[in-house]
């Protein structure tokens, strides 16, 4: 069944002709705009996106061929190139190489989608079109946010990738959170989530790990799917938190959650 993978790349496409058109509205002023990155104006987080995307197409055409992943050399040369864009080139860029990606995407069959196995390099295995999709999906979707908070500080995640995140979430988890944030207290955390409605488990001790809800939690934390996102991505300021943002509970607060996801 590629229903993953479809819904996956189907979002990459939405996403995508979105901030290609906000992108295309964009002037001067606006590509030097702080974003929601830390440390990166506008152009910047397209930057990342427009050579983010070449070297996703190459990881791609590399497994459809056989050649392989490049080397670090080729992901270097990329980064180089559109670090020495002007904001208007990177701008500029991003548009057609990002279209480029998500086209490559559309074009695979049902049984590419199905069976192709992808080499990243930092997975243990090689992994199928929906996982390495997913990655880019929400690689995309933090950073389009990124761009969109520079001018409303109310932006939310687009809705048709939340759902497919929401089903990843666990695959990095462990790699975005701080266990240690919280002095070793071993703290079980009921989240409840809406847009989609989702009911599960974050359990903080020696590690940080998603699983069932805890039938007795420490605390609870309720919370719309997209903001749940942006907290584990560090995300998650004070100003960019809803009102319908809860958590009950005495054994930690939503600042220890924020000191679990630092960010990156």
């Amino acid at each position: 069944m590629t229903e993953r993978a479809d819904r996956i790349i189907a979002a990459l496409r939405s996403g995508h002709d979105h901030l290609a058109s906000l992108v295309r509205g964009f002037g001067a002023a606006d590509l030097t705009k702080e974003s929601g990155a830390a440390a990166w104006d506008v152009s910047q987080v397209l930057s990342h996106l427009g050579s983010g995307a070449e070297i996703a197409l190459a990881v791609l055409e590399g497994a459809l061929d056989g050649t392989g992943p490049k080397d670090a050399d080729f992901n270097t040369s990329v980064w180089a190139r559109w670090d020495a864009m002007s904001p208007g080139e990177r701008a500029e860029g991003f548009v057609p190489a990002n279209e480029t990606l998500v086209t490559r995407y559309e074009s695979l069959d049902a049984q590419t989608r199905e069976n192709l196995r992808i080499n990243l390099g930092f997975l243990p295995m090689p992994v199928d079109v929906a996982t390495v999709a997913g990655l880019r999906l929400s690689e995309f979707t933090f950073h389009t946010w990124d761009v969109e908070v520079a001018f409303d500080p109310a932006a939310v995640l687009a809705s048709d990738a939340t759902g497919p995140l929401l089903d990843q979430a666990g695959l990095l988890i462990g790699r975005l959170g701080k266990a240690d944030a919280v002095d070793g207290r071993p703290v079980r955390l009921a989240i409840r989530t809406t847009a989609p409605d989702r009911s599960f488990g974050l359990h903080l001790d020696e590690t940080v790990a998603l699983g069932d809800a805890p039938a007795d939690p420490d605390a609870v934390l309720s919370a719309p799917a997209e903001w749940w996102l942006r907290l584990t991505t560090g995300r998650h300021a004070p100003a960019y938190t809803p009102t319908s943002v809860s958590l009950t509970g005495a054994a930690l607060t939503l600042d220890d959650l924020r000191r679990v996801f630092p960010g990156f």
